[in-house]
């Protein structure tokens, strides 16, 4: 099963980088007909918060913590021929979005 892993440093508070990951959230789901989880983490303690997403054909996380954020994304047989393209469009957006919030 191909899998997708995506690391971004971020210089941003950790309340502006979970609300980017909010954002991604309820973008996956609008766009992408995702099912999103968010779980909590802690930062004083280094827990990173989760979103868990899913769908046909794709299963992953999207970790965020106070320096980085970490997607990992299993896709099935069908979306894993898809995958440059997939993770090129992922990529695109995220770092779109940490540009857009960059203090």
């Amino acid at each position: 099963m191909p899998t997708l892993v995506i690391h971004r440093e971020h210089l941003l508070e950790f309340v502006e980088a979970r609300a980017l990951a909010f954002d991604w959230a309820a973008q996956a789901q609008s766009d992408w007909g995702m099912q999103t989880s968010f779980i909590l983490g802690n930062n004083l303690e280094g827990v990173p918060d989760t979103v868990e997403f899913h769908r046909a054909g794709v299963r992953g996380s999207l970790k965020v913590d106070a320096k980085e954020f970490v997607l990992r994304a299993e896709l099935g047989f069908l979306l894993g021929s898809f995958k440059e393209q997939i993770e090129a469009q992922i990529i695109q957006n995220l770092d779109k979005r940490l540009a857009q919030a960059r203090p």
